[in-house]
């Protein structure tokens, strides 16, 4: 769908496309992991089904399933990247195709999943403008409990309130998709007081001084950037406790 919308400032059109799939291709009440078609390893895709069993490739992330091993419930996009040998060893029912190009696989994917949370892999370490565009797509959706895992590190959209578990000394970076402001509990460095934007002001490398960190933003756009090794039980469990935006 393409919505037509007035610049505020100039009064020039602009076209602005949102991908709204009328059902989703995957409905459950499991966590889900989405497989990208980036650099992604064997072990990290393991631990993220762990912790999200249910397997859905975006295009060409089913490709790298099926090498690792794992037959994906669903594979969702434009199929630009989906080769035929992949395509073949796949039931017709598990494949979503969504031919529009206004929208990435990612987002398509993301908005085809009915599920608590979402542990994206096989989304970084490859193009930068493909990783930043799912960072931009997070941005604009930040009711989806979506967590994007990479070789060192995971991110996600920071609901109003949430509450960390941490250790001290933990790292603990805030990076601005917009103009954010907020308050924080158990950071060495509050953040209380401070304008963040991309262009401006940012957090990066903030410690935990205890075994919480208590976030608290005015509005949506704040990405919590954690090492890898936080991901857990815990963490997910307080993602899915954690207020939406509405």
């Amino acid at each position: 769908m393409v919505v037509i919308f007035s610049c505020p400032k100039c009064g020039k059109e602009v076209n602005e496309s949102i991908m709204t799939p009328i059902e989703p291709a995957l409905s459950t009440e499991e966590n889900v992991t989405l497989l990208g078609g980036g650099a992604v390893r064997a072990e990290i895709l393991n631990e993220a089904l762990s912790f999200a069993p249910k397997l859905v490739a975006a295009d060409g992330g089913a490709a790298k399933a099926l090498a690792l091993g794992h037959m994906p419930e669903c594979v969702v996009g434009d199929f630009d990247s989906l080769d035929e040998k992949a395509r073949a060893q796949i039931a017709p029912e598990r494949l979503f195709h969504i031919p529009e190009q206004d929208s990435t696989d990612f987002e398509k994917a993301l908005m085809c999943i009915a599920a608590p949370v979402i542990l994206g892999v096989g989304f970084t370490g490859a193009r930068i403008d493909h990783e930043l565009a799912v960072y931009a797509t997070l941005a604009r959706f930040p009711d989806r409990r979506c967590v994007i895992l990479g070789e060192e590190d995971l991110c996600f959209i920071a609901p109003p309130v949430f509450n960390l578990p941490t250790r001290p000394g933990d790292r603990v970076s805030l990076f601005p998709m917009g103009a954010v402001t907020g308050r924080s509990e158990g950071l060495r460095w509050p953040i209380e007081g401070i304008s963040f934007a991309p262009d401006g002001r940012v957090g990066t490398s903030n410690i935990a001084s205890g075994e919480q960190v208590t976030l608290c933003f005015d509005t949506p756009g704040m990405m919590v950037i954690l090492s890898r090794a936080m991901l857990g039980t815990d963490l997910i469990a307080r993602l899915l406790a954690a207020p939406d935006w509405g």
